[in-house]
Parts: structure tokens; sequence; C-alpha cells
């Protein structure tokens, strides 16, 4: 897939992944930061999607491992040891 077919077909689903990404966080500022976060991943790995596949599905599990990634990292930086 070239490049310019990629950022097209990523820059078609910017309003759901915004959408989604809001729903994840209730928030905001949270839900840019998680788009952006996504953004730059799903560009950086573009040579790991295969044509054929389902690119929608693809950027949005990215952006859900990314939230679950997050979510832990702050849980445990929460947790207070006796």
């Amino acid at each position: 897939m070239s490049t310019i077919e990629f950022d097209t077909k990523f820059d078609f689903l910017t309003s759901s992944l915004n959408s989604f990404a809001y729903n994840l966080t209730k928030n905001q500022e949270d839900a840019k930061d998680l788009y952006q976060e996504t953004a730059f991943r799903a560009m950086t790995n573009r040579e790991k999607f295969k044509p054929g596949t389902n690119f929608k599905a693809w950027t949005f599990t990215i952006m859900k491992n990314i939230f679950i990634n997050n979510y832990r990292k702050k849980v445990k930086r929460n947790t207070i040891i006796d």
C-alpha cells in the first residue's frame, strides 16, 4: 500500500477514531492525546499493515491497545504498597 493510500484511508477514519477515543477516555484532552498516539503508531508501523485486511479494525485495535496499556500504567502508578 502506498503512503498516499494509507494516509487517505487514515484521514477517512479520523472522525470515527476521535469518537472512539472519547468513548474510551470520557475526556476531550485525553481523547486528543489518544488519537495522536494512535496516528503516530499507525504511521510508524504502516509496513506491518497487510493490504486486503480490514484497515479500520487495525487502527481501532491500535487505539484500544494503547488505551489499555495507559490504563494499566496509571493503575500501577497509583497503587500504594505497604
